[in-house]
């Protein structure tokens, strides 16, 4: 069973906002144990994500907190928009593939960098990412 601590919640509608939620999210995973070169993973992966809230779907929502399961204690990261949704999210997982001005690093790169990794799209509806670290 999984359990949550209290969540953090920031908007995301600009490039503002993408630094504000990385550094929510380091000073979380912070808070709950972690250091090092795993802070650097989790902000990393927290600002990709943001990053393509504010480039393809303007608005969005990101929501952090630490959780516990069983043993492991984390840092769960759930990142919501409404904007035009994936197509092709098998497309979209590949690295270098972009419909906009970037690498093409951003799903694909989160998807390594963290522990836990979940997509869900709907094209016209918006886009859901639930990703998790855990410590080890």
């Amino acid at each position: 069973m999984t359990t949550q601590q209290a969540e953090i919640r920031i908007a995301v509608n600009s490039d503002l906002d993408i630094v504000t939620a990385r550094q929510h999210g380091r000073l979380l995973a912070q808070q709950s144990g972690f250091d090092g070169s795993d802070l650097t993973v989790i902000s990393t992966a927290i600002s990709e994500i943001a990053r393509n809230i504010v480039e393809h779907a303007q608005s969005g929502e990101i929501t952090l907190c630490i959780v516990k399961e069983g043993a492991k204690e984390g840092i769960s990261v759930v990142v919501e928009d409404n904007g035009p949704g994936i197509p092709d999210i098998a497309l979209a997982m590949q690295d270098g593939y972009s419909t906009g001005r970037g690498l093409g690093l951003g799903l694909p790169g989160s998807r390594r960098l963290m522990d836990e990794f979940e997509i869900t799209s709907k094209t016209g509806e918006g886009t859901r990412v639930s990703m998790k670290k855990w410590r080890h």
